[in-house]
């Protein structure tokens, strides 16, 4: 009787153990497949969490709000600057990366193992020549700012859903 109960129970425990094991999984499956839809619709929010300068100026944890938003139509940049201009704005308070562009080129290029390159060429500002963003299939991304009158300036974050403004 006690062999037959320690079976039962070890079944049981084991049962809970796979059910536990394939929730998680199907968790990170639709996570992968919130993350492939953002990207593949051209609508989501790159949140930079840590800036990676270029040179000898040490990489800083971001604690302010500081993000990248993609759509269709527009980009909208807000990031900060570390690093050496070659050029300074005319007004002060134009510091860090910000724009709005509505001209740019956006190539998207799948990567064998998962995850997405992504090239975006705004036309209509001065801030920023060229984003390099490159996404993991569970959300994390790196972003590489190139800038006609900055060093180059990069960033780590991770990806997220557009908030809906009401």
């Amino acid at each position: 009787m006690k062999r037959l109960q320690k079976i039962s129970t070890g079944l049981i425990t084991l049962i809970l153990l796979s059910s536990s094991g394939l929730h998680a999984q199907k968790k990170d499956d639709l996570k992968k497949e919130a993350i492939e839809q953002m990207v593949t619709s051209h609508n989501y929010v790159f949140k930079a969490q840590t800036v990676l300068p270029t040179g000898a100026v040490p990489n800083r944890q971001l604690t302010a709000e500081y993000d990248l938003q993609v759509s269709p139509d527009t980009i909208i940049c807000y990031l900060p600057y570390f690093g050496r201009a070659y050029t300074a704005p005319m007004d002060p308070t134009k510091g860090g990366i910000k724009f709005t562009s509505t001209k740019f080129d956006y190539k998207e290029t799948q990567r064998k193992k998962g995850g997405w390159d992504i090239l975006i060429k705004p036309h209509d500002t001065q801030d920023a020549s060229q984003l390099s963003l490159s996404i993991s299939s569970t959300g994390y991304a790196s972003l590489q700012v190139i800038s006609n009158n900055r060093q180059p300036i990069s960033f780590s974050g991770y990806i997220d859903k557009k908030k809906i403004k009401k």
